[in-house]
Formats: structure tokens, sequence, C-alpha cells
């Protein structure tokens, strides 16, 4: 396989494009710089990617004949996209990686577009989910999810809920969560139904009992909410719960992320009953995700819980491995993106593909309620919309 690395990034990756790729003709030896945040408030969701990527390494590492796989890990530290461009500069100039991967934050995918598109390099995408992101590079490719993708399939099933006419909306301001926004906003539709009003948080460490007080004294029969998931839907959670909104009559519902299962227990209480649109949930009944949660739990301990974090770390190496075995050892970036447009697997959140037309993830949204199982609280999945694409991308 040829590298990918070009000479269009200026002098110095101009150099490093003229380095030979490590390993011996026979047996290739592929970098994959994966970038995510490790550090800092957000850090367990790069920790959850990149334990991810890692399972699939570990299970799937003697697929590739006599090629091997390594992972060149970096910290971007949070919403930095300053921070992730020099770090993929790095990765590609000095670590001369054949594929960038991971990034927990939109900001920081938008910033390494171009490095992937000067560099001819594979960039394939592990969470970022503002939906425009895939066309700021033609070498993105993203097997995550997108922020319309499960924000619409929840607006149309809540617009179904005679219980609920007037939405209050919450997000974090930043571009997922306007997008957020708009995409519940144009979704919640129907006779007597409105969106009252609409607030958005600052994206670190928001103090929520300000904001939720508002949302009390509007008193809508719903609040929707977006966040980047991790603490900040615990602290969520239990503003929800000291301000006493639920027996104020006023319904949860937000994106995967509010509820999501790593912070399910610290929640308590609180999130029974909580309604959310995702595309991932460990209770998801299947032979793919039983084996996942089963290898998972061995590699990393019975208390460990994978997010959808973990899963596009998972899928991420997957559609890499795909490629690589695709190329048979030949080819370049473009023939890498273009095997994985075409690529398609069972994976741990059900069946998932690629759309070759904007090389954005194709798969079921599922619309669940946090319910105790066996004494551990759990997003039960109960209606299915299935091989939704991105609406974005219909615009």
């Amino acid at each position: 396989m040829t590298s990918f690395r070009t000479l269009t990034l200026g002098t110095a990756m101009a150099a490093a494009a003229l380095l030979p790729m490590a390993g011996s003709a026979a047996a290739k030896a592929y970098k994959i710089g994966l970038i995510a945040s490790l550090s800092g408030p957000t850090a367990s969701l790069g920790q959850q990617i990149e334990r991810g990527a890692r399972l699939y390494e570990q299970l799937h590492k003697n697929d590739l004949g006599d090629d091997t796989v390594e992972l060149v890990v970096r910290d971007d530290t949070g919403p930095a996209p300053d921070v992730a461009k020099r770090l993929a500069q790095e990765l590609v100039v000095r670590d001369h990686v054949d594929f960038l991967a991971g990034i927990i934050f939109t900001p920081n995918a938008n910033a390494i577009a171009p490095i992937a598109t000067q560099a001819k390099v594979p960039f394939v995408i592990m969470n970022a989910a503002a939906s425009a992101t895939t066309k700021a590079s033609p070498y993105i490719v993203r097997v995550s999810q997108t922020i319309p993708q499960f924000t619409q399939p929840l607006a149309q099933w809540a617009s179904k809920q005679a219980d609920i006419k007037t939405v209050y909306t919450l997000v974090s301001d930043y571009a997922p969560g306007v997008e957020a926004e708009e995409a519940f906003t144009a979704g919640f539709k129907g006779d007597g139904k409105s969106v009252v009003q609409s607030v958005r948080v600052p994206v670190q460490s928001p103090d929520f009992i300000p904001f939720l007080q508002k949302v009390k004294d509007a008193k809508p029969d719903a609040l929707y909410v977006f966040l980047p998931g991790g603490t900040q839907s615990t602290a969520l959670m239990k503003a929800y719960q000291s301000l006493g909104l639920k027996e104020a009559g006023i319904r949860l519902v937000g994106s995967g992320e509010v509820t999501v299962e790593d912070e399910l227990p610290n929640m308590g209480d609180a999130a029974l009953g909580v309604v959310t649109g995702f595309h991932y949930s460990t209770a998801h009944d299947s032979k793919a995700n039983a084996d996942f949660l089963k290898a998972w739990q061995a590699a990393y301990g019975a208390d460990s819980t994978p997010t959808f974090m973990a899963v596009g770390g998972y899928d991420g190496m997957a559609a890499i491995h795909h490629a690589i075995k695709a190329m048979k050892g030949k080819g370049d970036g473009k023939a890498a993106v273009d095997a994985m447009s075409h690529w398609s697997a069972e994976s741990p959140r059900g069946p998932i593909a690629i759309d070759p037309e904007t090389r954005d993830i194709v798969q079921n949204i599922y619309i669940r309620r946090v319910e105790t199982v066996n004494g551990a609280l759990r997003n039960v999945e109960f209606e299915t919309f299935a091989a939704v694409k991105d609406p974005g991308k219909a615009k």
C-alpha cells in the first residue's frame, strides 16, 4: 500500500511525505493517529473512545495476516480546535500515520479536516456529530452519529404524545447544541404543539440550577435537553430532581447523552422514566451487543460500562480494518475512503452502513426509557426508527 502522505502541507509535511512507510514490502505496519479528549472535565468521553478502539484491535489483531496496526494516541484536552489541529499536524508529519481518527468535539474535527484534505489522509470520526462536518473534507468518514439523525425521530415521537403539547429546549451553546435545538424544533409538530422557549448553556461546567428554575417557572409539559454527556448529564439530572421539575409535571426528554450509561448509577432514581432518542444502549438485545459487553468487561472489569463513545471507537477500528483488507496492500488515501464508504457491519448497536453519497453513518435510532432492570438503571428500547440517514444532508 502506498503511503497516504503527500507533499501539500508545506515544507515540513512535504519532507515527511518522502519517508518510506514502516514495515517490509510484504508486511505493512499501519499507524492510526487517534485524537480524543483524555484530560479535563470531559476525559471520560475520550477514554471510552480509546478503550473501544483498543478492544477492537485486541480482538481482531490477527485478522490482517502479517499486517499490523498501531494506535498512536494524543489528548486534545477538550473543545480546543487549535490543540487538535496541532496534534493532527504532528501525527501526519512526525509520526507518519496512515489514518487520523477519534475526536469528541465538532470544532476540533472541523479544525483537522483541512489537514486530512491536504495530506490525503483518511479521517475516521468516532463521535463529533454536527451534520455538516463530513462536508469539510472528502477524506472524512463518520462511523458515529449526527445530531439531526437521532433528534428528529425523538421529536416525532414526542409529537405523538397526547400529554406533551409544549416543550422548553435546553442545549449546550456550541454548533451541535444549536443543531439539536433546530432539529427538535423542526420535528416537533402537530395541532397545539409548540416549543415555548429555548435556552443555551455553557459547553463546559455549566450551573444548571438557574436555567432549570426558569424552565420550572415557564411550566411546559416537557423539557428537551442536549448535552455533550459525561458528568454534565449527572449534574443536570440532580438539578432536575432538586428543583422538583418531575413533581411539577415537567417530563424530561433528550438526546442519549443525557442518560449516558456510565453515569446512570450516579443519577439514581431521578433518571427513571426519562425518554431519549439514540443509536446505542447497553440494553440493546442482540448477540453482537452481548459479545461486545462480555469482551468489554473481560478487558476492563465487571464494573466497567461501555457507552456510545466506546462503540464509536470500536466500529471506527472495524471500518479501518475493512479498508486495509479491501486494498490488499495497494491504493492510497482515496482508495481507503472509497472502501469505507461502502462498508456495512453488524455493530453492537445494530446494523450499520456508510452512505457512499455522504460518507456518513446509516443506522437504527431507538426511543428508550430509563427503567430498572435486574436492579440497575438501563436505557430500555421501546420503539425503532430503522436505517435512518442524516436528515441534515437533505438541506
